[in-house]
């Protein structure tokens, strides 16, 4: 598939892989190519198979000069397109991280390739009207939520070309006459998977001992291209496929402030696959840090991927990777459209744009001569993929780091489990400043309470949401002119209530959903309290516990806070972000910014002071992710406060979360949270298995499944709060449950493999129950 001349003389056959949905067709299947189809049925191309008596969509993996299947072989219908869009590191990729996620090379291959667009194929302009144009011009919010709407899009219209082909295989498969099928020992049902299970069981291994082999390989492949040219104004010109790329100056000093930065970046600017968890100092400019980073790489010949959790990141990122590279560096997001991110897709496909900079999709962009991966603040939940087989973006990222040799960076201000256990294993190494430096960096941070003299000073300072000491701190700070911000766990009013005297949560009678007084216009009139989920108004609530009638907000959400705050600081601005209204930067002077958690906008020259809000809202949720969020959420918002500036955290100061945002020791809360899963064994120490369905579907599932001996079968148990469901809303049934199987890391990969065939014996049974598979999900229950 490397190969850009043909190699169709004398090879007849085509091994397409068809896009079906039943776990049981994953696998190659032989075709006859057309005369007229000869030239561009080159590997990698899309292209129209007749499946079962349906057309359906393929890729075309390999020309064949014969076939192992002894039947009749039905002849392509078309090649879509000449282009060709799968490449085979993203095929190995794909492999990969279907045999990761227990999933289907067709489903992750939908999440890496984005559809056709003939228009941006061609070179053709799409004509816009006058109208389009002027909206075109207006900035657009984007749901964060929907990233790959195109995708779905394109998913849903592949699904249900397929309806009656996955019907019907069974019998296409038991008549042998429409298409051949190689035989198992060639690349068919889980021995398929075979190349990728080798690099699962590497990377449950910790991924150790491949550093200098791969570092060897990298440095090859970079010392292939072609050198660096210093232009007259000091850029750099690269050359690439299409023309010279020009890299502005990079100032390398700020790396200087991390023990062995420069050593980084020089292995980087050398071809060098190092790995580095790095964690940026309170204020660091770290999209700059990242764009440098990427800039250095391509200046060696290579091509970087730079992974953010929403359109925001992506923004401030690739305008400073713009910066440096110019058009060499482009966006991917689901806000462009489907004609415009083809468009650029196809840029990174063909080797003109050298710097990616996306969502979670963009993990798989077709990058040539991958030289970097990095992602920054790998915690974030949007990188978790809500398709089958349901990846996540920052494993995807280091399964391709490995397999490619390319150097892989996890960046943020906190650090999480999986990328703490990475370096403990030696596959990635800290990249951190020293105490000193970090101390000059930090602002000032306290709880209240966290002293026997603050005690004495404030005896109810714990007790009430905002205390004496943070408006004093507020009060100086407007003094001065700053900005102050206000950090709160939720927007809107009241979000939720519960008694006033037990404080048990106020459930609905009818379906046990959270009650909460109405948002709106008519917000300010005296309500009784409705349901959230089905609306149904409780007007005589009384507690099931202590009986009493009176409530109380449990989280007070962002309005109510920016209003009770207007009322203590008359005559300042109070600004609002959160929800559908979020600022992106605001102008350095005198105003209160009340913004929910990774809502809250920059500021020329950083904020004065910082107010921390309802921690133990946050902290108190029954999510085993919990005390990690919280410390991600509260040091994103903390590192937006200048050096000499304050911090006050409304949390218990004796919660070991609390502590390290006081220290701020994200590497030490890191180990703990290691330490401690590795006790209770929960990942990253085991591999888990959500298995979610029906009692039927899920006892269907294991009683098919060849599992490890060492599997432990945790449940049932229900789906955790705000958990999607297996199914769409017309097929609910009565009750949802959800079965955990944990292993060892080391048998990860066998737990997967067992999954994967178990799925495909019950997808041939043609059972219409709902199930869902999930290798390590971010919300376990």
């Amino acid at each position: 598939m490397a190969e850009t001349t043909s190699t169709t003389a004398g090879h007849p056959i085509a091994r397409v892989l068809p896009l079906l949905s039943p776990a049981h067709l994953d696998r190659d299947f032989d075709y006859l190519v057309p005369p007229e189809f000869d030239e561009i049925a080159q590997p990698g191309v899309r292209v129209r198979l007749r499946f079962a008596g349906r057309l359906v969509d393929g890729y075309l993996l390999e020309r064949l000069e014969k076939s192992e299947h002894t039947g009749k072989l039905v002849k392509l219908e078309r090649v879509v397109s000449p282009e060709r869009v799968l490449t085979p590191e993203i095929l190995q990729l794909a492999i990969a991280v279907a045999a990761r996620y227990a999933g289907t090379r067709a489903d992750v291959l939908r999440l890496a390739i984005p559809p056709r667009h003939a228009g941006a194929e061609t070179g053709k302009k799409p004509k816009v009207s006058k109208k389009a144009a002027a909206a075109r011009a207006e900035p657009v919010p984007v749901d964060l939520d929907d990233e790959n709407v195109a995708e779905s899009m394109e998913t849903e219209a592949t699904a249900s070309r397929t309806v009656g082909a996955e019907s019907r295989s069974a019998d296409a498969l038991s008549a042998g006459v429409q298409v051949g099928i190689p035989e198992p020992s060639a690349a068919s049902g889980a021995d398929a998977l075979a190349p990728g299970q080798k690099h699962a069981e590497l990377a449950e291994s910790g991924l150790s001992g491949a550093t200098e082999v791969e570092a060897g390989r990298a440095a090859d492949v970079a010392a292939g291209q072609s050198d660096g040219i210093a232009g007259e104004s000091g850029t750099v010109a690269v050359q690439g496929d299409s023309a010279a790329i020009s890299v502005a100056p990079i100032d390398l000093g700020p790396w200087g402030r991390y023990v062995h930065g420069e050593a980084f970046v020089s292995a980087l600017a050398q071809g060098k696959g190092v790995r580095a968890a790095w964690q940026a100092l309170p204020g660091e400019d770290w999209a700059a840090r990242l764009a440098e980073l990427a800039a250095t790489v391509v200046g060696s010949g290579r091509s970087a991927v730079l992974l953010v959790p929403d359109q925001r990141d992506l923004d401030r990122l690739l305008t400073e990777c713009v910066r440096l590279v110019g058009d060499s560096a482009v966006g991917l997001s689901a806000g462009l459209g489907p004609s415009a991110r083809y468009r650029r897709w196809l840029s990174v496909l063909r080797g003109s744009a050298r710097i990616v900079v996306g969502t979670r999709a963009a993990v798989f962009a077709p990058a040539k001569d991958l030289g970097l991966i990095a992602i920054w603040d790998d915690g974030d939940d949007t990188y978790a993929e809500q398709r089958s087989p349901y990846p996540h973006a920052r494993e995807v990222a280091m399964l391709r780091a490995h397999e490619s040799g390319a150097a892989f960076v996890a960046a943020g201000f906190a650090r999480t489990a999986e990328i703490q256990a990475v370096v403990d294993s030696g596959w990635a190494h800290d990249l951190v400043a020293d105490r000193d430096v970090l101390r000059q960096a930090t602002p000032r941070i306290s709880a209240p309470g966290d002293s026997d003299w603050a005690l004495e000073r404030d005896p109810i300072a714990n007790a009430i949401r905002i205390p004496g000491i943070a408006f004093a701190a507020a009060r100086a700070a407007l003094k001065e002119g700053a900005a102050v911000l206000v950090q709160v766990p939720r927007r809107g009013y009241v979000p939720a209530l519960s008694c006033a005297k037990c404080r048990t949560p106020a459930r609905c009678r009818h379906c046990n959903g959270p009650l909460a007084l109405p948002q709106g216009p008519r917000a300010d009139e005296a309500h009784s309290p409705s349901c959230r989920w089905c609306g149904i108004v409780e007007a005589a609530y009384r507690c099931p516990a202590c009986a009493s009638r009176a409530l109380r907000a449990v989280v007070i959400g962002a309005v109510r806070t920016a209003e009770e705050l207007g009322r203590a600081f008359p005559g300042v601005p109070i600004r609002g972000s959160g929800g559908g209204a979020i600022l992106d930067t605001l102008e350095p002077g005198p105003q209160v910014v009340v913004a929910t958690v990774g809502a809250e906008p920059l500021i020329r020259g950083g904020y004065a002071v910082a107010l921390l809000l309802d921690g133990w809202a946050l902290l108190g949720r029954a999510d085993l992710r919990a005390a990690e969020d919280t410390l991600r959420r509260w040091m994103s918002a903390a590192a937006l406060v200048r050096s000499r500036g304050q911090v006050i955290v409304m949390a218990e100061p004796s919660v070991p979360t609390v502590q390290a945002l006081i220290r701020w020791d994200p590497l030490g809360h890191a180990r703990i949270e290691v330490e401690g899963r590795t006790e209770v064994g929960f990942p990253p120490a085991v591999r888990l298995a959500a298995v979610d369905g029906t009692t039927e579907s899920i006892a269907e599932l294991l009683s098919t499944a060849q599992l490890p001996d060492d599997v432990e079968v945790l449940g049932p148990v229900p789906l955790p709060p705000g958990a999607r469901k297996p199914f769409s809303s017309g097929d609910d049934p009565a009750e949802v449950e959800r079965m955990l199987l944990r292993v060892h890391r080391r048998s990860g990969a066998a737990l997967a493999k067992a999954l994967t065939t178990a799925q495909a014996i019950r997808s041939t049974h043609r059972s219409d129950a709902p199930l869902r598979v999930q290798i390590d999900p971010i919300d376990i229950g």
